[in-house]
């Protein structure tokens, strides 16, 4: 049963469907097909002009009218270029999170709740007027009593409940395209509710954000490549986060970058560079590297803010993933099947040779263009929907890699129409390759590991003739299945021996029972007969003891 307030929120959203024309698609849905005569029934249909949008563009209205939590879903499957059309994608990379700011005096309060003292008590100047509104959070401009200029990023008030609020209608309508719509198994929107559910609860929680920050400093903080605020953590809460405040263009504002003679080409270069280093070098890289993210300092140097989301790769996906790319630019499409089996991003059954062939049809025509025109992301993205045909999974950390590299590539050729990432991301890749198989791998694996090895190596000769002894004398392959097999029969004893016990201690308990009553309505007048119920009774609660005792042997 839906609860009143959201079946009204439902209607809201109908209303909306129906103002952008979006009614066309749901009535395509094979659940409302034989409904499809009522539209014409309807006066609003009669006399309204014909919308000459595409889907993508009245999708996207429909998401912004909707709300600052629907605009950030569609944020979030923009990325999903493996499940969605391109014109929908397109249009969903354009919307905006600008929402009206809340009032800065109810921003204050919020802070002095969180911190427990008056705004005065810990900063000398503090901005009642918000510098940026978004759906989750605001921020305020404020100065330290040391002098050090600040930024306040506040949580918005009840954020956490509205966005529970809209998700679960999110479910619900999950739920109907899965259950009604052809392609909504194939698609699995509960899956990607599910999947936004966790990024945005997660971008929730200011302290996390502010670890990602500091973690992220510290991985840049002997390097010119990338500048990220410092964290200040005695005024930081769950709902409010202090950060330095940096100063720097915006990176999409081209003509003030060219104004203040920063060399595009080096900055678009330096771009792909920290984004392989945070992959990786580091293994830890800032997924959300939009242009509204991103800054650029006058000397040329790249400043990242908002860290609430951050991908992460496990050594296995890293090695596999570097060695795709080589194998990309070396058309080895045969390993780029391999690797994909070898990694189980697709079934282990997956036939190597059907793989191949599916992937040179998609990889061949892109390589027939200039390298300058070919999109690294897009053909990542190409990759991926092809392996959906042979039932690859959906991998969460390759979709925030996609969506972040996308950002990067689309960044760097606006920066510098000529940028080549290809010839720019190779040797780095190639380098890193080395790195990981070569003797600089052995050499630093050993130094890594060289206190466990000190401490192993004095016990490697007994363990090593231990072994072999086992070995010689058969020992060694059956010692674990015996000791299972020997476990297994004493669970079966103790079950056996609880079984009998309890039967008899029952079987004695009822004898007693009945004798104790013959006794007291004197239908036996012999003497003892209450003596002998009270010895039974007392056998059966010897024999259920016992019985659930365990037992020694073995």
């Amino acid at each position: 049963m839906i609860h009143p307030a959201r079946l009204l929120r439902l209607f809201y959203i109908n209303r909306i469907l129906l103002r952008h024309r979006l009614d066309d698609l749901l009535l395509t849905i094979p659940f409302f097909k034989p409904f499809h005569f009522l539209r014409y029934l309807l006066p609003w249909q009669w006399f309204r002009a014909e919308d000459t949008r595409g889907r993508g563009e009245r999708i996207r209205c429909t998401l912004e009218d909707l709300g600052p939590i629907f605009v950030k879903f569609g944020q979030n499957l923009s990325t999903r270029r493996d499940l969605l059309p391109d014109d929908i994608a397109d249009e969903l990379t354009l919307l905006l999170d600008k929402v009206p700011p809340f009032p800065g005096k109810e921003a204050q309060a919020i802070i002095e709740k969180a911190l427990g003292e008056p705004i005065t008590k810990n900063f000398s100047y503090f901005e009642v007027a918000p510098m940026a509104s978004a759906s989750i959070a605001q921020v305020h401009a404020a100065r330290l009593h040391n002098g050090t200029n600040v930024v306040i990023k506040v949580l918005r008030p009840g954020i956490e409940k509205t966005i529970r609020h809209d998700i679960a209608l999110m479910y619900i309508l999950a739920e109907m395209a899965e259950r009604y719509w052809k392609d909504g198994r194939r698609l699995r929107p509960v899956e990607v509710v599910a999947e936004y559910e966790k990024t945005i609860l997660d971008e929730l929680d200011l302290m996390r954000e502010a670890a990602n920050a500091s973690q992220l400093r510290r991985n840049f903080s002997d390097s010119s490549l990338l500048y990220i605020p410092e964290i200040y953590w005695p005024y930081t809460r769950k709902n409010v986060m202090v950060m330095e405040r940096i100063s720097g263009i915006p990176v999409g504002h081209i003509n003030e970058l060219k104004r203040q003679n920063v060399n595009l080409q080096k900055l678009s270069e330096l771009g792909v560079e920290i984004f392989f280093t945070q992959v990786f070098r580091d293994n830890f890289f800032h997924a959300d590297m939009h242009p509204g993210n991103i800054f650029v300092s006058p000397e040329g140097q790249y400043i990242a803010v908002d860290f609430g989301i951050m991908g992460t790769l496990s050594p296995k996906d890293q090695h596999y993933l570097a060695e795709n790319f080589i194998a990309f630019f070396n058309r080895d499409y045969f390993r780029v099947a391999e690797l994909h089996v070898q990694s189980e991003w697709v079934p282990s059954g997956t036939r190597i040779d059907e793989f191949e062939s599916a992937i040179r049809s998609v990889c061949e025509p892109i390589f027939e263009k200039p390298l300058k025109e070919i999109s690294f992301g897009h053909l990542l993205l190409r990759l991926f929907q092809t392996a959906r045909r042979f039932n690859m999974e959906v991998q969460p950390q390759l979709v925030l890699l996609q969506k972040t590299l996308l950002n990067i590539e689309g960044l760097g050729r606006e920066l510098y129409p000529e940028l080549d990432l290809w010839k720019t991301a190779k040797p780095y890749l190639e380098g890193w390759m080395k790195k990981q198989i070569g003797p600089q791998a052995f050499l630093k694996d050993f130094k890594e590991n060289w206190p466990m090895w000190s401490e192993k190596l004095p016990r490697l000769p007994i363990m090593a003739y231990e072994v072999l002894n086992q070995m010689q004398t058969g020992h060694f392959k059956m010692q674990g299945e015996v000791r299972q097999i020997q476990q297994l029969q004493k669970e079966i004893r103790e079950g056996h021996r609880h079984t009998y016990g309890a039967i008899i201690g029952a079987a004695l308990l009822i004898s007693a029972a009945i004798i104790y009553v013959m006794s007291e309505h004197s239908v036996s007048e012999v003497m003892g007969v209450p003596l002998l119920s009270w010895v039974l009774f007392v056998m059966a609660v010897v024999t259920w003891i016992s019985c659930r005792t365990p037992s020694r042997q073995g």
